[in-house]
């Protein structure tokens, strides 16, 4: 289910779970573009993607599904792998940049939720805000991670094994997408999200696990 349903039900919470989207989303091109820049690749710089203004990431399409259906997409950073040093790993890299950009956002989140316990700060509009803010970071991070193309996992694994068997990544990247559609499509006409449940678990295993963290680095300190 997407996101507008929320607008009449609870507008507050749709404005803070619609900032936290934004921002999980900015960061996350953003960091593509940069490793890739670091790794000798200015096309994401020369089209002005070196940046978290939105309006450089948001893709209009993307964001309707995001608030129609619960599932959408930013505008993928562009990248010219013959610009790479070591196209094959340096892709690994850039790819993984985005899913660890949202895993970083989630932790320091859970970081200043834990902070604000600690100095008796925390208030019930700032819980909802932080909760909302470390979990989609985390499912954002988890769902680019299935290795399906063109998530970020795609990429990942593609370029592992296309070392070994460059036909697989080839039908990785043609069949990934048809194959990813399917599983939101499915997902939709049966009520039931596949995605949801195949990262649900970890994420809150992933949630646990950063409040844990932070409540030791803090107790540390």
């Amino acid at each position: 289910m997407g996101l507008i349903y929320l607008l009449s039900q609870d507008p507050s919470l749709f404005i803070l779970i619609v900032i936290s989207l934004v921002f999980a989303l900015c960061v996350h091109e953003f960091s593509h573009g940069i490793v890739a820049y670091l790794c000798g690749d200015d096309t994401a710089y020369n089209a002005g993607r070196l940046t978290l203004n939105p309006m450089n990431h948001l893709d209009p399409i993307g964001s309707i599904l995001i608030l129609i259906i619960g599932v959408g997409y930013a505008k993928p950073v562009p990248v010219n792998s013959f610009n790479l040093k070591n196209p094959r790993i340096d892709m690994i890299k850039i790819a993984a940049a985005g899913p660890l950009s949202n895993f970083a956002l989630s932790f320091l989140g859970a970081f200043f939720l834990v902070l604000f316990i600690k100095v008796n700060l925390l208030t019930a509009d700032l819980m909802m805000f932080f909760r909302y803010f470390i979990l989609i970071n985390i499912y954002l991070g988890l769902f680019n991670l299935i290795p399906i193309h063109p998530l970020d996992g795609g990429q990942i694994f593609g370029n592992l094994i296309s070392k070994y068997n460059p036909n697989i990544f080839n039908q990785l990247r043609t069949r990934g997408p048809i194959v990813l559609f399917a599983i939101i499509f499915l997902g939709l006409i049966s009520g039931v999200s596949i995605i949801g449940l195949l990262i649900g678990y970890p994420a809150q295993l992933i949630f646990n696990f950063f409040l844990k963290i932070a409540e030791l680095i803090l107790f540390l300190l």
